[in-house]
């Protein structure tokens, strides 16, 4: 199983799914750049409903060693760092879930996926019933999603209406 280096706004979706744990069905480590820890930190502090990564013995926090500002200046601090990070780290899965920051993952050549990818592949594995129920509460927890990626997501996980 490949590592998967996470961003905040998937480690927030799943966990506010109260799905967290699927990161650890679907990869072999789960990698969370400390930048990304930092960012969380900051949320959990204005009480923002956001996983304590520390408390989660099978999430490893790591510092990058390659400088985010070399992989992605134009990106917001935390999907740079997992970019750096999954730079140093060969064979990971960057997931994430911001356009721009996709973007420069495939101009870096570095395979990635984002919560809804998680997701269709949990479905696949039998680590959650329902694609469209999560989706469902996604779009509650003001997940941005497209009429037309919605439904291409549900055709995917066999769900489609």
């Amino acid at each position: 199983m490949r590592d998967l280096i996470c961003d905040t706004s998937v480690l927030q979706y799943l966990h506010q799914l109260r799905l967290l744990e699927i990161l650890r069905k679907l990869g072999g480590r789960v990698l969370v750049p400390s930048a990304v820890n930092d960012e969380i930190q900051v949320g959990l502090r204005n009480r923002v409903d956001l996983p304590n990564l520390a408390a989660i013995g099978w999430v490893e926090i790591r510092k990058c060693v390659i400088a985010a500002h070399q992989v992605a200046a134009q990106l917001g601090t935390g999907e740079a760092a997992v970019l750096s990070l999954a730079s140093e780290c060969h064979g990971s899965i960057v997931v994430l879930d911001d356009a721009p920051a996709r973007r420069m993952a495939a101009a870096l050549g570095l395979p990635f996926t984002g919560t809804l990818g998680l997701l269709i592949d949990a479905k696949k594995i039998g680590a959650i019933a329902s694609v469209r129920e999560c989706v469902d509460q996604l779009h509650q927890l003001c997940f941005r999603l497209s009429n037309k990626t919605r439904t291409f997501v549900l055709e995917i996980a066999g769900e489609e209406s």
